[in-house]
């Protein structure tokens, strides 16, 4: 292992040096490259051993059905092998690396994987059944523990069936090819940690498939959609390479600048005896670098799709997210090279930003909303690809959080839609959407799609709805249901020429089907956005 040592070796070295002090020049000196050249030397000669990234581990799933990849590090020309459940593939390394496909696996195990070259490595207890990567923002890394009434899940969360992966957080400047971490099994040491979406996600899955399931969760809190993308997809689109990439200097520069300030005017409050009020200004996001860091060192694992929970950090910028977001999942395929894997989103939750509203000051007027728009957009990325689906979750939002702590409807959700998209299930996967709209009689009259066994209001009469006329004014309607039609109305517009529902930051609803599954919010008309292009 006498390589392996050689850039710990030479980084120690360096270090006493001065070398890599955070913004010095990477100046090595005359005893560190002596040193460095006599473990060269000793390198040459000794046997290199065969390596696995940290995501072929003990516990480990592999992906049901596919072609699976088993890739790592060798000498140049070593023959490697990879035997599991009587496959055996052979490949030689190519520039330090190789890589070996098995043919399609069959849901079961534990089995053992065995990889020799020049040495050998076991990897015990190995899956075979479905994996999913989890993404996203805050709310996909929100973790179990602090969810809500989570102990009870907490407790009873061992389950050998479902193995656990995290990928530590790594901001990446070029793509990264490793993951310094490890599948572990699910129980009660290991689920408070992981991703609460997640966990219920992989829990429904795994009950109602009754396979192992694996997953693999990588997010990032604050995270916008942008640094979840490779350079070449951002650099393609004249708008994402002006507003996104040419945009983040300036941005870096403006956050040096605030830092600087910042350093200063703490430095004179500690001599005058007084302490910062003021939190530090936050470094701006840097386009594609968690797809560096967190997305490239997993490609190509085999996979069944992905779960993401992101949006809030692009909300601002609805407009741009409707293609972003779209472009985001095709990169993710692309990279992925398996076709169009199922891709399943969670539509921002109800937020109220002006906390400490009460519902009433809320609810008095219809109003614009970027949320709404960000909604919409999450909602056209379902409209725009295949295998795309979107989990409601309107009726579990938090007025005063960002982060609402009722994770276990949304995960419950998200396998209602990976059983009717991924696997074929004939269930009811979604709640109603919005289809079409005519107008009769001074009533605009919906009709939706994906009602189920029929249209329900919680909970008393329909909230959310407003109609507006020729003016483009909103007004608070009356809404009624009408066989799996809404009748929406308002003594105020006469003429009625468009309407919405749930349009707002924390929209009050109660639309559903009859399955639980609530409406998405929408609206018929295409006015301009907040968010949009500004004429």
């Amino acid at each position: 292992m006498i390589r392996h040592l050689i850039p710990l070796v030479i980084r120690s070295l360096c270090q006493r040096a001065g070398a890599f002090a955070p913004d010095a020049p990477r100046r090595v000196g005359p005893l560190a490259l002596a040193l460095a050249g006599t473990l060269v030397l000793a390198a040459a000669s000794a046997r290199a051993n065969v390596r696995l990234p940290g995501l072929f581990s003990d516990h480990m799933v592999l992906q049901q059905g596919v072609n699976v990849s088993v890739w790592g590090w060798a000498d140049e020309g070593e023959k490697v092998t990879v035997q599991f459940r009587g496959q055996q593939v052979s490949a030689a390394a190519h520039e330090g690396k190789w890589m070996v496909c098995l043919r399609p696996l069959a849901a079961g195990g534990p089995d053992a994987l065995k990889v020799s070259g020049k040495n050998e490595i076991r990897i015990n207890d190995v899956l075979v059944g479905e994996v999913w990567v989890c993404s996203g923002q805050s709310n996909m890394e929100w973790p179990l523990r602090a969810s809500y009434k989570a102990q009870t899940d907490i407790a009873d969360s061992t389950n050998p069936r479902i193995r656990l992966f995290t990928v530590p957080k790594l901001r990446a400047d070029a793509p990264a090819n490793n993951v310094p971490a490890t599948w572990q099994e699910c129980n009660p040491q290991t689920s408070p940690g992981f991703s609460a979406v997640g966990y219920y996600f992989g829990r429904e899955l795994q009950a109602a498939r009754r396979v192992p399931v694996g997953l693999i969760h990588t997010s990032w809190g604050g995270s916008p959609a942008e640094v979840w993308m490779s350079q070449d997809v951002l650099e393609a689109n004249v708008d994402y390479r002006l507003n996104i990439l040419e945009a983040y200097p300036s941005q870096s520069k403006a956050y040096q600048e605030a830092l600087a300030k910042w350093d200063q005017e703490t430095q004179q409050l500690k001599q005058a005896g007084k302490q910062q009020t003021r939190g530090r200004p936050w470094p701006p996001w840097k386009p594609t670098e968690l797809y560096s860091g967190m997305i490239a060192p997993l490609l190509p694992y085999a996979v069944k799709g992905a779960i993401w929970y992101q949006g809030e950090s692009n909300a601002g910028r609805a407009y741009q997210y409707r293609s972003l977001f779209v472009d985001m999942i095709r990169n993710w395929r692309r990279d992925w090279q398996q076709g169009d894997v199922t891709f399943l989103a969670v539509q921002l939750a109800p937020w109220d930003r002006n906390q400490g509203r009460s519902l009433a000051q809320i609810t008095a007027a219809p109003t614009e909303s970027d949320w709404a728009e960000l909604r919409e957009a999450q909602v056209f990325a379902t409209q725009t690809l295949p295998k795309v689906g979107l989990a409601i979750i309107t009726d579990v939002g938090d007025k005063d959080d960002i982060h609402p702590t009722k994770k276990q409807p949304v995960g419950a959700r998200l396998a209602r839609l990976a059983r009717r998209i991924a696997y074929g299930e004939l269930i009811v996967a979604t709640g109603p959407t919005y289809r079409t709209m005519t107008v009769a009689g001074g009533k605009a009259i919906l009709s939706f799609d994906n009602v189920g066994t029929g249209l329900v209001a919680r909970d008393g009469e329909l909230t959310g709805f407003a109609i507006a006329g020729a003016d483009r004014n909103f007004v608070w309607a009356k809404a009624a249901i009408d066989g799996d039609r809404v009748v929406v109305n308002s003594p105020e517009v006469s003429q009625p020429v468009a309407v919405r529902y749930g349009w707002a930051d924390f929209p009050v609803v109660n639309l559903c089907n009859r399955e639980g599954l609530p409406a998405s919010p929408f609206r018929t008309d295409n006015f301009p956005m907040v968010s949009g292009p500004k004429k």
